[in-house]
């Protein structure tokens, strides 16, 4: 992801902020017809989600806990993950690196033989435009992890521009190429989308009520709740574990997803740690509230019975994750051994 304005900020480990307001409005504005279509849907969607929540019967799930570990990263994280204890990783492969494939296939043995992975493929404009192009590459990906994982994220964040979607139906027709491939040459592989951040479920009820041929074999969700502070604040009247029921009820009602829900990203920024925090100073917290945070949030996910996995973001980064890798120094922040507690539970 290099082509201006699509351009990665190695420090938050996610692409800039588009500031041209100009690009974004033009390339927003032919989809101006969908926007509308989308506030219709979820003006309807949403009551009725709203009210089936209480009379579902959702299925009872136990939660498994996760974490990101990715490439550039280091071996360091071999010996990291085996301190944890976890066994849930999600590895994290941009379509942008496909020449790197070997790479990561190395990396991702490098963890052993008794980890479950979750192949998380990150999308670029290029691959978003050139579908052909896609389809090439998700093949190489499916082909080369095949014997290595069965679960496959498509797509990150789909609902912010700088990471290359400027409409729900471009994100559907990215995914329904790896769904035909799927289908074609890697029946047993499972796909999981459509990975909305944030609480902004008007993206996410387009996603699961449309006229498209798209199945979702779980829903992915990046579901922060940051910028709230606690998991108990509340945004729109909803906290943590009302977006989790209401969330939980728009997969009970579509047909587009089976019963399942992974949360493949949450996280607080830390203080003091800019540029790798991806967010402003005010929005981030000390190590000693991020442990806090981390522990309600679990708690809650877990309590609720309906989330399937959960994978934090992530092991190694200065600005959100467990361990701060600054000047070429490991230091394992006390998130890192609360999470160690949590996995060992």
């Amino acid at each position: 992801m290099h082509k201006t304005p699509f351009v990665w900020d190695k420090y938050s480990d996610q692409p800039h902020i588009i500031t041209d307001k100009r690009f974004k409005k033009s390339k927003k504005k032919k989809f101006a017809l969908e926007y509308f279509k989308m506030l219709f849907v979820f003006i309807v969607i949403f009551p009725i989600s709203f009210i089936w929540q209480f009379l579902m019967r959702y299925p009872k799930t136990q939660i498994q806990l996760g974490i990101g570990v990715n490439l550039d990263k280091g071996n360091i994280q071999y010996e990291l993950v085996e301190e944890l204890g976890v066994k849930e990783l999600l590895v994290r492969i941009p379509l942008w690196n496909i020449d790197k494939i070997d790479e990561y296939v190395d990396f991702v043995k490098g963890f052993g033989g008794d980890k479950i992975f979750m192949i998380n493929i990150l999308q670029d404009r290029v691959h978003v435009e050139n579908l052909e192009l896609f389809h090439k590459n998700v093949k190489i990906i499916f082909e080369k992890f095949e014997l290595i994982s069965c679960e496959y994220q498509i797509g990150n964040a789909t609902n912010r521009t700088k990471w290359g979607f400027f409409s729900v139906s471009e994100y559907l027709n990215f995914y329904q190429v790896a769904q035909r491939v799927r289908d074609q040459y890697f029946p047993s592989l499972k796909l999981i989308g459509p990975s909305v951040i944030d609480f902004e479920y008007y993206y996410t009820s387009s996603s699961l009520f449309n006229s498209k041929s798209v199945k979702f074999d779980k829903l992915s969700t990046l579901l922060y709740v940051d910028r709230r502070g606690a998991p108990a604040g509340r945004q729109y009247g909803f906290n943590f574990k009302n977006k989790i029921n209401l969330l939980a009820s728009m997969v009970s009602l579509s047909s587009k997803v089976e019963n399942e829900i992974y949360i493949t990203e949450a996280n607080w920024p830390l203080k003091n740690t800019a540029p790798f925090a991806p967010t402003s100073e005010k929005e981030c917290v000390s190590e000693s509230d991020y442990v806090q945070h981390m522990q309600d949030y679990v708690k809650i996910a877990s309590d609720t019975k309906k989330i399937g996995k959960l994978y934090w973001h992530q092991l190694v980064a200065p600005g959100y994750g467990l361990v701060d890798n600054r000047d070429g120094v490991v230091r394992k922040t006390p998130a890192f051994y609360k999470f160690k507690e949590l996995i060992n539970n």
